[in-house]
């Protein structure tokens, strides 16, 4: 599908023209790497390279960390004992981290499993595209959006049927903007910038906002926020896609000017004094949903089995990660160079709910807003959740505006896998939400997403491209 704008932006020959937007300083950069050529090949190839470079792949748990395998009756043991699950390196890929470490996927009968470290989102994507059997992966840690863009065909080069099998984690992502504009004090509030940013084109200068991916958690995070304020992320700043884990060394070549991704290279930014937190995404819209699991659909139709085992281990992980006694031994585990190479401090803080703003603001103490697993259902994958991702991607032009969405919706989340996995593991029945609708949700501008009418939400807002 070659002529589909978001493939296009993920494909080498065509981020030239991205790359032509960044000659302000330098090229988008990646520590290691010595050209923004390479980055954009490296990021965007069917490649299971890590950001370093190098091919890394993780074992089961050893004996000392593994759990008891459990019981399995005949209709619990899974078709098969492998599978390939991808991660990108953020704090929310943890509960795949803890699976593997703690023994998780082995207990229920998946001893196979490999955990394999992504270099960008694009290169989740290619892999999962090419599946296990054509030396890519099964499924992965993924923004949310992505599987419906891959079902409908719209980043890949064919339709790639996915099914989501469970939420990740809700909260845990940030906005951040260039020490440059630290005189401005922006928060939650974009509207200051929007003289900034017209001063600055009247002057000819390049102005970038970095999103992980376009139509992502990220890119949609970033794109209300901006809107919210009177910002067109559209016209007025150019919204470009950069790799997690290279955020930080190009703000500090001032590549960007603000960039949206998840923990824990926001706190990293402040760390390095580098730029400061201007939000956390807690605070435009509370306990919103973040990453998923998903899987290839056809992997999961042939092995049923084998996926309920996938989910029942990960949302035990999911559990174990969102007690407050397992957090120091969690940030320990998903610090290792194996997974996200990254201090321990500078993940620990904001998993807490403990942020520094780095901008003046007194340290705040919010765990109300911080990183979920579990708690108030954050690994219930919400179909209204979902409903509102597919509606923004089409405000944005990521998708056609005629799609049924609610039919998409159904056809790739599988809340039913997450509830018999639930209930395979003995999650209390209170803990197992009733109804996939969340209700009416409210965002930090008092603007309503109502599941039950998303053409009056997408009607009400002024800022879009759709």
């Amino acid at each position: 599908m070659d002529s589909n704008p978001i493939f296009l932006c993920c494909n080498f020959c065509n981020l030239q023209s991205i790359m032509s937007k960044l000659s302000r300083r330098k090229f988008i950069f990646t520590a290691g790497v010595a050209t923004a050529g390479t980055v954009l090949i490296h990021g965007c190839t069917a490649s299971k390279e890590t950001a370093e470079g190098t091919a890394e792949s993780t074992a089961p748990a050893t004996e000392s960390t593994a759990q008891p395998v459990a019981n399995l009756s005949p209709e619990e043991t899974p078709e098969v004992t492998t599978a390939k699950l991808g991660f990108i390196a953020l704090t929310d890929a943890a509960p795949l981290v803890i699976a593997q470490e703690k023994g998780l996927f082995a207990k229920y009968g998946m001893s196979g499993v490999e955990v394999l470290k992504q270099a960008s989102w694009p290169v989740t994507r290619d892999n999962i595209e090419l599946g296990s059997a054509g030396d890519g992966i099964d499924g992965a840690h993924i923004l949310s959006p992505m599987p419906y863009l891959m079902t409908l065909g719209k980043i890949t080069k064919q339709p790639v049927p996915m099914y989501i099998l469970a939420r990740l984690n809700t909260n845990g992502q940030a906005i951040s903007v260039s020490e440059d504009y630290l005189e401005t004090k922006v928060g939650i509030d974009s509207s200051k910038m929007k003289d900034v940013f017209a001063k600055a084109k009247a002057e000819d200068k390049e102005l970038n906002a970095a999103v992980t991916f376009p139509g992502g958690t990220h890119d949609l995070w970033m794109r209300y926020w901006l809107a919210a304020g009177g910002v067109d992320p559209e016209n007025d700043i150019s919204v470009i896609p950069v790799p997690p884990p290279q955020m930080v060394a190009n703000m500090k070549i001032g590549a960007m000017e603000t960039f949206c991704v998840g923990e824990p290279w926001n706190a990293q930014l402040v760390n390095q004094k580098q730029g400061y937190t201007a939000l956390v995404t807690g605070e435009i819209w509370k306990n919103h949903p973040e990453k998923a699991l998903a899987m290839r659909a056809d992997w999961v139709d042939k092995n049923p089995k084998a996926a309920r085992a996938l989910t029942k281990a990960v949302l035990e992980a999911q559990q174990w990660c969102d007690k407050p006694e397992n957090k120091q031994e969690m940030c320990e585990l998903v610090s290792q160079d194996k997974w996200f190479k990254v201090p321990v401090e500078d993940i620990i803080g904001r998993l807490q709910g403990t942020i520094d703003y780095g901008d003046g603001r007194p340290v705040a103490e919010n765990p109300d807003i911080s990183m979920k697993f579990w708690k108030d259902n954050a690994s219930y994958p919400y179909k209204s959740h979902d409903l509102w991702f597919v509606t923004e991607d089409i405000r944005w032009g990521y998708i056609p505006a005629d799609t049924d969405a609610k039919a998409l919706v159904d056809k790739v989340n599988r809340s039913d896998i997450w509830k018999e996995a639930a209930k395979a593991i003995k999650v209390p029945d209170a803990e197992i939400p009733t109804s996939d609708s969340r209700g009416i949700e409210t965002f930090f501008d008092g603007v309503k997403f109502d599941p039950e009418n998303p053409q009056a939400y997408l009607d009400g807002l002024k800022i879009k491209k759709a």
